[in-house]
């Protein structure tokens, strides 16, 4: 059967596939040639396809902190929720290979059970890794991880402990597993529902799930639910985790294209796993306490005001006493914090208020803590008026945008700025690196670019390096260039 692409996924039109219905739960047998599809929001759903629970209960992030929405700019779903995913380091979310290459700009939205309700903390994704040996979601390696522009509040020990090749048997046929995501409840998603559920299935031998693509494949992929798809994921839960023994080792990855067959999972606990270890790196410690903003993002008209909820996490010292400031306002703007000290793991109320004149453009609002053992900090976006970025403004830019090295290896990027007055110098800096980035030139004008070269650290990890760009008259600018040492 030829494959057709919809909406630009990797995704296959349905073709006569037959679907009677008895009773609203039968589905149809599966067929020698049937296609599979990605459960994303794009995923078309055939005509005659009834009305039907996928089986799954209501979840919350209070009992499952790594759980976490994937979004994208222009998404049919609600909020423009297009994947599920699991928080694994502080600004690292593992999700399905195949959300990349849904349209739009992506973001991920977390601490919301329904994602409709206020509040929550939405991150831009700033880098998206794929496993290199990823094609399509019935080849299996149906893995990658997003990496965010500030980090995730998840509490302390909250991160998803994912699988590696150490986890033997968790896929054995016989266990029950379990997944988590915010994508469809019905076929015909009417209503439109965007709340965290939890769907149980048996894991099934991989034999018995054939009839769909070439089947499944044991070695990159679980295989778990009922061959008539009585309960089963949906465009929407794409990426989510899947869960035996308290372990991820599994990411919902693809089922037939009517989606009354088995749910089928990228398996994690074999090279895949490992991939992925090596993508998170060292997890840093909690002995500091947190930051962040809630929402993450913020917009006002000249001359009015807005307000966002600052909320800390404590660190392994406990609460402690926790002074909050703000810059990078728009001049005129004045930020007003309510109460100005917090404790930690207590939360404030931060407002915004613009001046008449303040120009119409987006601004990165740099909130901080000065704590009794250290000081953090954390962004917030602030789109006055109409947003963007106004004639003139200093930008810096860094293509591209992340790298991965050795240990102790080096390599480059390309730092470019335009806008400002003057001379630009640049900088970058960035917490356990050896030493700071050299720049060939270390100043230039505007429209120009400079060589930023990066001396890798001596252990793996993930490495968010800050660039600043200087002009002339003091303005500054900066870019996250993500390093990453396997």
């Amino acid at each position: 059967m030829k494959r057709k692409r919809v909406l630009g996924l990797l995704a296959l039109g349905v073709a006569a596939l037959s679907i009677p219905v008895a009773g609203g739960t039968a589905g149809a047998t599966p067929q020698p040639t049937a296609s599979a599809i990605a459960p994303t929001d794009a995923a078309p759903i055939p005509d005659g396809a009834h009305a039907q629970g996928i089986g799954g209960v209501p979840a919350s992030v209070k009992d499952y902190p790594f759980a976490i929405a994937a979004l994208r700019e222009g998404g049919s779903r609600p909020r423009g929720q297009s994947c599920s995913g699991s928080v694994v380091a502080p600004r690292k979310v593992m999700v399905a290979a195949h959300c990349k290459e849904l349209a739009g700009e992506k973001s991920v939205l977390y601490g919301l059970d329904d994602l409709v309700s206020t509040g929550g903390t939405q991150l831009k994704a700033v880098d998206y890794q794929v496993h290199p040996k990823f094609t399509q979601p019935w080849y299996g390696y149906d893995v990658a991880i997003i990496t965010t522009d500030a980090d995730i509040p998840v509490p302390a020990g909250g991160y998803a402990k994912v699988a590696t090749s150490a986890d033997t048997g968790l896929e054995a046929p016989g266990k029950d597993g379990f997944s988590l995501g915010y994508g469809k409840k019905t076929y015909d998603d009417s209503p439109a529902d965007v709340t965290l559920q939890k769907l149980t299935l048996p894991i099934v031998p991989a034999n018995q799930c054939t009839g769909v693509e070439n089947g499944v494949d044991p070695k990159t992929m679980i295989c778990a639910g009922y061959s008539d798809g009585r309960k089963t994921v949906l465009p929407g839960d794409s990426g989510g985790p899947f869960i035996v023994n308290g372990v991820v080792v599994g990411i919902t990855s693809w089922s037939r294209s009517d989606f009354r067959w088995y749910s089928v999972y990228s398996r994690l606990n074999n090279e895949m796993g490992d991939w992925v270890k090596q993508q998170i790196g060292e997890v840093p410690s909690t002995d500091k306490f947190t930051l962040a903003a809630s929402p993450g993002s913020v917009k006002v008209e000249p001359g009015k005001y807005i307000s966002t909820s600052i909320t800390s996490k404590p660190g392994k010292n406990g609460s402690e006493s926790v002074a909050l400031g703000a810059s990078g306002l728009p001049d005129g703007a004045k930020a007003t914090f309510q109460p100005p000290s917090i404790n930690s793991g207590d939360t404030a109320k931060l407002t915004i208020e613009t001046a008449a004149n303040t120009p119409e453009k987006d601004y990165t609002i740099t909130v901080s803590g000065k704590g009794t053992t250290d000081t953090v900090t954390t962004t917030l976006t602030l789109t006055v008026g109409k947003g963007g970025s106004q004639p003139g403004d200093l930008k810096v830019t860094v293509n591209p945008g992340s790298g991965t090295v050795r240990a102790s290896g080096f390599l480059s990027a390309t730092v470019s700025a335009t806008g400002g007055s003057g001379t630009i110098a640049l900088s970058a800096s960035g917490q356990g690196l050896p030493i700071a980035p050299f720049f060939t030139p270390q100043t230039i004008s505007s429209g120009g670019s400079s060589e930023m070269r990066i001396y890798a650290p001596y252990q793996a990890g993930t490495y968010p390096i800050t660039v600043t760009a200087k002009d002339g008259t003091g303005k500054t600018s900066t870019a996250t260039y993500t390093l990453t040492v396997q």
